[in-house]
């Protein structure tokens, strides 16, 4: 049982290392566009759709992981999909035009996709229920490593090698991490002779069929509580994706007049909202409140509050810059670990893959339409020096403003998943017959 507690976290460590390249693809562009725009001799609007090359695959391979995930397997489809990363992360950094770009990052995002919602599946087979919200705010923290990273240390080594050179040595990278997934993940401990008595029973990859898939799919999305988690990933992360994916960068440069430099070391403050919010809002909904709903709905007014600065406030210091940024990754990205671990569990687990796939859909639709819709609401503006003024990225932000606004109605109508632990007792010994209708569990717990 020490081996496998021991071997579960080297798992862990594994995959959430390689969810680090996840978030750096997700946000590189914000820190580069500026350079991009240069280089490949490309306007916002196709600036925007290379940022959105990454979304709209990841989006639509969302449903394709989680069918993956419970039918062929966690390891063999990250792995798999990790190499085409390394092929699209090498046809970006040597792209001679911004199509070519646009068709790297584009197997880019196809690649990372098959990551994150493998790997909660794989978290759901080797860790317990009670362990799930804070495993995955964990995962989400690491992918804040990834947001650090695309920041100023990417500034820094693209100065230094050239942008182009640092997604060809990403890609190297990346490919690596797939041959030690292959070679030391596996999907649960039955693979390696263990058994983890999770409190679920659960179905065997081996048994899964197509027709069962299909019903799980009905399954997920007949489920009138699934809807408001999925409106909530739709908008809240079209803010989170748009804003800090890709204009908050440039929001910086042309209003405040900011360095690369200097705009990266604010963009990092993303990444540290990340790193620190989503293991602490898993903490305070596990340990604090005892709920989920009531962390999702005072994060959300949170980034109401946020979209209306950046809407209609005509000056931000620079230290609420720095605030302003953290936050909005606190209240966007990792908020969605409690989100992520309501949805599971209004599910059995046999299905959790397929659940999470179609709920992961909506955050990247989301910022896939909204990335190019900010450079479309930019370029009705003309530009003063080569830059938009504010007046032109508050109109931009205005549609984020609303986005806001239905993505906290959609967490009002949210359900509470969070289960209350079972009543505890001193275990009886007599006759059952003075407790009739009641059944006596382990550990003393009583139930109905």
């Amino acid at each position: 049982m020490h081996n496998m507690k021991s071997y579960r976290w080297l798992i862990f460590g594994l995959l959430s290392t390689s969810y680090i390249l996840v978030y750096f693809h997700r946000i590189c562009t914000s820190v580069l566009a500026v350079d991009l725009m240069k280089d490949l001799n490309a306007g916002p609007s196709l600036i925007g759709l290379l940022g959105s090359a990454y979304f709209y695959p990841y989006a639509l391979m969302q449903l394709p992981a989680g069918l993956l995930s419970d039918s062929w397997g966690a390891r063999k489809t990250i792995t798999l999909f990790f190499i085409v990363a390394f092929l699209g992360s090498v046809i970006l950094g040597l792209a001679p035009t911004v199509t070519w770009a646009i068709i790297g990052r584009t197997m880019v995002g196809i690649g990372v996709s098959m990551l994150f919602v493998p790997t909660l599946k794989i978290l759901s087979e080797w860790f317990a229920p009670k362990e799930y919200a804070h495993m995955t705010g964990l995962l989400l923290g690491m992918g804040g490593v990834g947001s650090l990273i695309a920041a100023t240390p990417l500034v820094w080594f693209s100065n230094l090698v050239g942008w182009r050179n640092s997604f060809l040595s990403v890609g190297l990278i990346t490919l690596l991490l797939s041959i030690l997934i292959w070679l030391i993940v596996r999907n649960r401990p039955e693979d390696k002779g263990w058994v983890l008595q999770i409190g679920e029973l659960k179905q065997k990859t081996s048994d899964i069929t197509f027709s069962s898939l299909i019903l799980a799919v009905r399954q997920v999305i007949g489920s009138l509580y699934f809807w408001p988690l999925a409106v909530w990933f739709f908008f809240d992360f079209a803010i989170a994706f748009s804003f800090g994916g890709l204009w908050g960068g440039p929001y910086l440069m042309h209003v405040y007049g900011m360095s690369r430099v200097e705009a990266g070391h604010i963009l990092s403050m993303m990444a540290c909202g990340l790193v620190v919010g989503a293991p602490f809002l898993t903490w305070l909904s596990d340990s604090i409140f005892g709920q989920r709903k009531p962390v999702l709905i005072i994060t959300s007014a949170g980034m109401v509050f946020i979209t209306a600065l950046l809407t209609f406030s005509d000056s931000i210091p620079v230290w609420g810059l720095y605030i302003l940024y953290f936050m909005i990754t606190v209240c966007g990205n990792a908020v969605g670990a409690i989100v992520f671990a309501m949805n599971k569990e209004l599910f059995p687990i046999a299905i959790s893959g397929t659940a999470t796939g179609l709920v992961n859909l909506f955050p990247f639709i989301g910022g896939a339409l909204f990335q190019p819709f900010l450079g479309y609401m930019l370029e009705r503006h003309e530009k003063v020096n080569d830059v938009f003024s504010i007046s032109a990225y508050q109109s931009a932000f205005l549609p984020l403003f609303v986005c806001a606004l239905i993505a906290l109605g959609a967490a009002l109508c949210s359900r509470e998943t969070m289960e209350k632990p079972a009543a505890k007792v001193p275990i009886y010994t007599g006759s059952l017959n003075q407790y009739p209708g009641v059944v006596l569990k382990k550990e003393g717990s009583i139930g109905q």
